[in-house]
Order: structure tokens, then sequence, then C-alpha cells
């Protein structure tokens, strides 16, 4: 028998979930996965260019399992992390309730028509 310890400071044994268990933002927060953003140094013939972020995207459209690559202009004005570490994205009902006490690293805006979206970081990440 093992004890199960906190993995977070101020975290207790009871608020880990268990292995088939989804994330808290999912089980009790309603957030749905959308895609899984990768950052990548290759170019890919089927980019599309969103000049005000300086980023090159592809993927998404095709993608059966919503990847997202994202190669990036060296004078980018995203965040370091968006431009180094994958970021997983998920839809939610209301952004602006979403966002509340998070680290936001990128305000919400509209990368693309329709959509209106904003990055956090959580643990550093």
């Amino acid at each position: 028998m093992t004890e199960r310890r906190p993995s977070s400071p101020g975290a207790t044994a009871a608020e880990h979930r268990q292995a088939h268990e989804p994330p808290p933002v999912v089980a009790k927060r309603g957030w749905r996965y959308h895609h899984l953003g990768i950052p990548t140094a290759v170019q890919r013939p089927d980019e599309i260019y969103l000049e005000e972020l300086k980023l090159h995207v592809s993927g998404f459209p095709t993608s059966p399992h919503g990847i997202e690559w994202m190669r990036f202009d060296e004078d980018s004005p995203l965040h370091p992390l968006i431009k180094t570490l994958p970021h997983v994205a998920f839809e939610v009902e209301d952004l602006d309730a979403a966002l509340e006490g998070e680290e936001i690293i990128h305000p919400p805006g509209s990368p693309s028509a329709g959509v209106r979206a904003a990055m956090i970081a959580v643990d550093g990440a």
C-alpha cells in the first residue's frame, strides 16, 4: 500500500484524481479539448500565415487528432512559452470567466474568424 502525496504546494491528498478521471477543468468546469499546438522550426506545405502574430500554422484543418503545427518568425511578439512549449487548447462557454485567476500570457483576441482565444500558463508551462 502506498500513500498519495500532494504534488503541488498547498494541495491535499484528497485533491488528487484517479488515473481514469479527467482533469478538473474538464470534469468540473466543462472545458472541451480543441487542439494540441506544437511549436516547430520545420516549414510545412499547408501553412497559413497569421501576419499580426508573425506565426505560420498548419495541420489543424486536416488532423483527425486536432494537431496544429506552429512555426514562428524570429520577431514574433508571442510569449516565449507559446513559442517553445506545446500547448493544449480547450473550448469554454465563457472565456472571460475561464480566465479569472489564471496567469494570462496572451490576452483575449481573435486569431481567426469566429474564434476568440487567450493563452494561460499553469505551473510554469
